[in-house]
Order: structure tokens, then sequence, then C-alpha cells
């Protein structure tokens, strides 16, 4: 029953590959087509369910053996990569339970997305998603985890700016595809860590190990996977992302921000248990992170006026209280609570469209009279605490200024020094011609004799001469201006062919006739 698993993820791949060339192909377009797309994506979640659910009942009764590998994948010294998976335990429990979610959205967004311009397109993404997710999961070590971590930021860039043509889209889906990088960047480092310490990237091997590690080696590799784990779940200081990624269809909110994917961060942390049982700074950091993050999704969430900006910080707030949890060391309650919030805060965003008429019969509760009166933390909420600001302020300016001073120096120093014109090239012409003088050269043309000629082929050698005299004055030695260089790029291209050209064996017979004939 272990081999199973390998189908599990497989599936919405071969769908997304199915309509991704079909859709390329021009086969897969337009509405006529719409039914074909959704049979495939859908048809394929529904195998992946089947197949989950079957290894569930498997691991309940017990008959699968903990891990299934199909084979190597990288092998270097000491480092052996296999594509290995988990086929017990809760990896295998949270897997069905996400087949189970991503079934339920394909199935939503059949009409939702009917008749959209990127139908087609949704859908690819969609099971490429749902591919990605499921490889994450049940992955049995940190590589191949972190290539479904990867393929599912990706996923998620793509539809968060499914409306490309908006600026507000495209602006957001590159926001938050940034600050999940430096998520990502602690992932590769805690493998790194992984390898260098325990010799090993299999999660099981690395969890047998843990207590075997030093407590700052521990920390170390704690921290890093800690750092992976807050960006992909929004916490502080990341969960300004998260509000900023609803940007996409509802479908893709739901299933990206509400059931599947923002839970990511927390199975990381849970999966790696004995690590951050090693660890008291670790769970320190996941504690006191995930009460901050709890406390301020609550405060800012009380003035937001649109649902699915209001539910984007009630996942955030209820994120943080499971990183809560996995800090003080209620690891079962982080995990129930994870399925439990999936399963509620997809169903609410998928449903966040009709919630008007849904409640338009129940009144608003009112707040709380002790906090009603404050009015600095009613600016502070909505503002967001200006998190974004203070992110512009502290990275991204830097680093527009570390960009224009480095283009500065390029345009004003380096440009000048490899032959761009500028002052610095003037000297360079000078000491060049002064050189020629030095040597006898005497290629001015108002003076070097040997430029001048009489009749047909004098004067076409002295019309040649003058040509290649400017070309070489202002082009090699003073330079026109920063196009020179293109231009002479281009002008090399066709110079190659034209010679390519005349080297043919018939333009040869023809030049030497044509030459033959010139000197009679």
């Amino acid at each position: 029953m272990d081999a199973l698993v390998v189908l599990i993820p497989l599936l919405p791949f071969v769908a997304a590959a199915l309509i991704g060339i079909g859709h390329f192909s021009a086969f897969l377009t337009g509405e006529a087509y719409e039914n074909t797309t959704a049979d495939i994506a859908g048809g394929a979640i529904i195998l992946s369910c089947m197949m989950a659910l079957t290894l569930v009942g498997a691991d309940l009764l017990g008959f699968n053996t903990g891990t299934f590998s199909v084979g190597q994948w990288l092998g270097s010294d000491t480092l052996n990569i296999r594509v290995n998976f988990i086929t017990t335990g809760f990896s295998v429990r949270l897997a069905a339970l996400f087949t189970v979610l991503l079934l339920i959205v394909s199935r939503f967004s059949i009409n939702y997305m009917h008749r959209e311009a990127g139908y087609h397109r949704f859908f690819f993404i969609l099971s490429l998603f749902s591919s990605a997710m499921l490889f994450l999961v049940l992955s049995g070590n940190a590589v191949g985890t972190f290539v479904g971590w990867e393929i599912a930021g990706l996923c998620s860039y793509l539809l968060i700016g499914y409306s490309y043509h908006r600026p507000v889209a495209g602006h957001n889906a590159t926001r938050v595809f940034i600050t999940n990088r430096i998520g990502d960047a602690g992932f590769i480092v805690g493998i790194g860590l992984s390898y260098a310490w325990v010799d090993t990237v299999n999660w099981s091997q690395l969890n047998v190990a843990a207590t075997e590690l030093t407590s700052g080696e521990a920390t170390g590799i704690a921290l890093c996977f800690t750092v992976a784990a807050f960006a992909k779940s929004a916490q502080l200081p990341f969960t300004p992302w998260l509000a900023r990624a609803m940007e996409g269809p509802t479908p893709s909110s739901a299933v990206f921000y509400g059931a599947v994917m923002v839970h990511a961060g927390v199975y990381l942390v849970c999966l790696l248990q004995p690590i951050f049982e090693q660890s008291l700074l670790a769970r320190i950091v996941l504690a006191v992170a995930g009460l901050s993050t709890a406390i301020y999704s609550v405060i800012v969430g009380l003035t937001q006026s649109d649902v699915k900006s209001s539910l984007t910080f009630a996942t955030s707030g209820q994120l943080g209280l499971m990183f809560l949890a996995c800090g003080l060391g209620f690891w079962q309650l982080a995990a129930w609570h994870l399925c439990a919030h999936a399963v509620v805060r997809g169903f609410q965003l998928l449903t966040a469209p009709s919630l008007m008429h849904n409640v338009q019969a129940i009144p608003v509760k009112p707040v709380s009279p002790s906090i009603a009166g404050l009015r600095w933390a009613y600016i502070a909420s909505l503002q967001r605490f200006w998190l974004d600001e203070i992110t512009d302020w502290g990275l991204v300016k830097p680093v527009n200024c570390v960009a224009h001073d480095l283009s500065y120096f390029d345009d004003n120093i380096v440009d000048r020094l490899i032959g761009i014109p500028a002052p610095a090239l003037s000297t360079l012409s000078a000491l060049a011609q002064r050189e020629e003088k030095r040597i006898g050269a005497r290629l001015d043309n108002d003076i070097d004799e040997f430029a001048h000629g009489s009749g047909v082929a004098g004067k076409l050698t002295e019309w040649a001469a003058a040509v290649t005299h400017w070309f070489e004055d202002r082009f090699v030695l003073r330079g026109i201006g920063k196009d020179s260089i293109d231009f002479g790029r281009r002008l090399g291209y066709a110079a190659n062919k034209f010679e390519s050209l005349i080297l043919r064996p018939r333009y040869l017979v023809l030049f030497v006739c044509i030459t033959l004939l010139v000197a009679f």
C-alpha cells in the first residue's frame, strides 16, 4: 500500500501538464473547452483524494511500513538525496484532508470561474499547486519538501497576479513573492546546517538524531526553519503579505490562504518536533511570535471594512495560536487546530461573496466599551501598525539607495573607463594621437599622402580610408554616445554575415572577375 503515495502528488501534476500543453497548443481555449479542462483537473484530484484516503485507511490498519523510496535523485560524496515519501502519521492524514479541500475548491471553481478570460490558466495553476502541496506534505526529505514549498510559492504568485492587467495585482504579487523568499533563504540554510551537523537531509533521520545534537546546533537548525515557517504562515514581521495576497480570485484565496498553503509553516514546525524540543530558545521564539501575531491580528481585524481582509487577519491570528501551542509544547493541540482551522477557514472564504446576503438580518456586534474610546488604537489599527511603511523604510528604501549609487558609479566611472564617451576617453584619444605622432604614423588625411590617389581605384581607396579614419576617430577613440556600443555590435553582426556571404565560391569568382576588369 505504500506505493500509492507516489500517485497522490503525481496525478495532479499530470493534469497540470495536460492542461498546460493543451492550452499552449491552442487546443484547450475558449468557453467551448471549459468542461474538458475542468474534467481533467477535477478527475485528477478525485483520484488523488481516493488514493490518499486509501493510504490513511491502510495506515490505521497497520499495513504501511512508514516510508516509500522511488530511487536516488542526487548523490555526491556522503550526500545522498532520494525521492522518498512518508506513508504514516500526521503527514498522510494531512495530505488526505488537503485533497478533500482541494477537491471542494476545484468543484466550486467550475461555476465561479465560468467565462473568465483565464479559466484554463486558473485550473493549470490550481492543479500544479495541488501537486506541489501534496509533495510538500508527503516528501520524506528536506529537499523534496523545499521543491514543493517553492512550486507552491510560485503558484501563489501567479494567482495573486491573476488579473495582471491591473497594476495593484502585479504589485501585490511581487511584494508577496519577495517576502516569501526571505523564508526560503532560512529554509535553505536549515537544510545546509542539517547536512553539516547530522550528515542527512531525511526528516526521519534528522529527528532521530535530534538527541545527539548540542543545544546550539539544535537551536541553529530550529531557528532557520522557524524563519521559513513564519514567512510562509504570515507571522510577525511577515504578516502584511497575507492581506495583499487576497487580490487573487476567491477560490485561490480559499485554497491558498484559508485551507491549505498558509498552514505549511505550522506543518513544518510540527514535523520537526524533536528538533524544537531540544531548543528552548526556538520554542520561546515560536511562543512569543505566535502570541504577538494573534494580538496584532485581533486588533487590526476589528477595523477591517471588507470580509476578505477581516478573514485575512482572523487567519493569521489563528495561525499565531498554533505557533503558540507549539512553543508551549502542545503539539497535538496544534495539529488538531491546524486541521479544524483549514476546514472552517476554507468554507468561510468560499462563502465570502455571499456573506452580505447571509447576514443581512444579523446585527453587528458592538465593540467593547473599554476599547471603544481608544482613538490612537483605532488609528494604528486602520494603518495596520504601519508595518508596510516600516518595511519600506528599513529595507526597500536602503536597497533603492544602494541601487541608485551603483547605477551612478556604473554610468559615470565604469562606462567612461571602458570606452563610453567621457572625459577619460578624451584623454585616451589624446594619448593615442600622441603615440601616432611619436612613431611617425601621420594618419591625418590632410598630411598623409598615402591616402590620396588618382583614377577610379585611387579615389575609391581614398574614400575608404576617409570612412575608416572617421569611424576609428569617432567610435573607437572618442565615442559618440552610449548607443555606440550597440551600434558597433550590430555593425559587427552585419559584417560577419556579409563576410560569410562573400566567402561563398560563386561570389569569390565574381569578385575576382570584377577586379581583373577594373585592372585592365
